[in-house]
């Protein structure tokens, strides 16, 4: 039987890698809603209210299994971790019940407006259902991310003891739910949600752009719906992956200033020293260096002094404290360093590819090139593997703690709870949720197979010069 710490970390980090791409899914496709609501009343272009009832179909299955997997994961503090949960109660529990109160009760309200309701209320209605709808998705994130943001830097509390059990009492509301993390971590959160399903519609639409042979000159509504969507997707991503890139900088350096072992970790510095190479690519020398990497005995791509850098904000010579100066254990290195150089190389390859498909654009060339769209196909899953990595690295790079210098994650497991509870637990979830994903993932594969649905009307390009084609789309 495991440990039941181990278990019960094991159980967490495995439903919430599941959990969250249902809320990247519906966070990501929220503002490409709105937008095509907007112009499906605004136009009245059939294109646009295929675009809106094809991706609704995602969006309210990934809602779907949201809400029943992310419920399991606020039970789990209950089951698995009730000393934090009774020590953090009350800063801990109120974004948590604010979240459901406010944010997912607006969504669940007007999500059956939005799905069913398209032609029993009027057109202003609807847009305030796609807005509201939209709205509460974010605003569960502002909540989930106020509660996380607050255990990477903890403020506006005060320690007290109650019958030997420590307490972390809520002096400064203010000071605790707007605490320095939650800026960086909500905005990342977001455009990285956005940039993941542009990802995924890019890759959609370049798998059928390229096994259907449509161009330019493609006639019928669906060649016009795949084109419209693929540079719909591009025009995002021209955004928000060359956004994400300068963002994460800074947002690494706040990680330096804030949390300065999990920086070390990052960057696999054991013993302090300057300038730092930053890898975006690295090799181990020897198979050791997979399980134990330390800077600067790493062979790969990197660009020298780059974490001083970073951690400095623009000295290439700045000292990075080294992880044996710290009093606590260190993380585990190997998972936060690998994590980290993943995300990052995912995040540059995201800008290439989009560069590289606004050019093919700007020459006339999007629709033909093969390896453009094989690329995209093969990069339509990489946003949530980012997001992934990138969340590894935020929950395991904060270890041994589970509440930033306040409590260590072995304190807060619940006291009662026994290895062999504890595996059981583990194997059951595993199967469950391993399940629950192969019926998303099916699901979701039969609706893009099913295609864009059928709209009344002519819609104005059903019979297209090549030059209109290219002009409109």
């Amino acid at each position: 039987m495991l440990d039941p710490v181990i278990a019960s970390r094991a159980q967490f980090a495995l439903t919430t890698i599941v959990h969250i791409i249902f809320p990247v899914m519906s966070m990501g496709l929220a503002p490409f809603l709105i937008y095509f609501t907007w112009k499906d009343i605004r136009s009245g272009d059939p294109v646009y209210e295929q675009l809106r009832r094809f991706w609704t179909k995602i969006f309210a299955v990934s809602f779907v299994v949201g809400t029943v997997t992310g419920i399991v994961l606020e039970f789990e503090f209950g089951t698995n971790f009730a000393a934090f949960s009774t020590a953090a109660g009350e800063l801990f529990g109120g974004p948590l019940a604010t979240e459901g109160m406010m944010a997912f009760m607006l969504e669940a309200t007007f999500l059956g407006v939005f799905v069913f309701g398209r032609e029993k209320v009027s057109d202003a209605l609807y847009m305030v259902s796609a807005v509201a709808v939209g709205l509460g998705t974010w605003l569960s994130a502002v909540w989930i991310l106020v509660a996380n943001s607050w255990m990477q830097t903890p403020r506006g509390y005060e320690l007290a003891s109650e019958s030997g059990q420590l307490v972390v009492s809520l002096v400064d509301p203010i000071a605790a739910y707007a605490n320095p993390r939650f800026p960086w971590m909500f905005v990342h959160m977001q455009n990285a949600a956005v940039l993941s399903v542009a990802l995924f519609m890019a890759g959609v639409a370049s798998y059928v752009v390229w096994r259907r042979g449509i161009d330019a000159a493609s006639d019928g509504q669906d060649a016009r719906f795949w084109r419209k969507t693929l540079k719909i997707a591009l025009v995002v991503l021209l955004v928000t992956a060359p956004f994400q890139v300068v963002h994460g900088d800074a947002y690494g350096r706040h990680v330096a200033e804030t949390q300065p072992q999990k920086f070390a970790a990052m960057e696999a510095v054991w013993e302090t020293d300057s300038y730092v190479p930053e890898y975006i690519i690295a090799l181990p020398t020897d198979l050791s260096q997979i399980t134990d990497p330390r800077a600067k005995e790493l062979f790969g791509i990197g660009i020298p002094g780059g974490a001083s850098w970073l951690a400095s904000g623009g000295d290439p010579q700045a000292e990075i404290t080294g992880l044996n100066e710290f009093e606590t254990e260190a993380p585990p290195v190997a998972i936060v360093f690998w994590s980290f150089r993943l995300m990052v190389a995912a995040g540059f390859w995201f800008v290439v590819l989009a560069f590289w498909a606004a050019y093919r654009w700007w020459t006339g060339e999007l629709y033909d090139d093969d390896l453009l769209h094989k690329a995209f196909v093969g990069s339509s899953l990489l946003g949530i593997f980012a997001v992934e990595v990138g969340w590894i690295v935020t929950e395991v790079g904060r270890q041994p703690w589970v509440i930033q210098g306040v409590m260590k994650t072995s304190d807060g497991v619940s006291p009662g709870l026994t290895g062999l509870e504890a595996t059981i637990t583990l194997v059951g979830f595993g199967f469950v949720y391993t399940g629950l994903l192969t019926l998303y993932a099916y699901i979701v594969r039969r609706i893009i197979r099913e295609g864009p649905p059928e709209v009344g009307g002519a819609g104005p390009t059903d019979s297209p010069t090549p030059t209109e084609v290219t002009a409109d789309d």
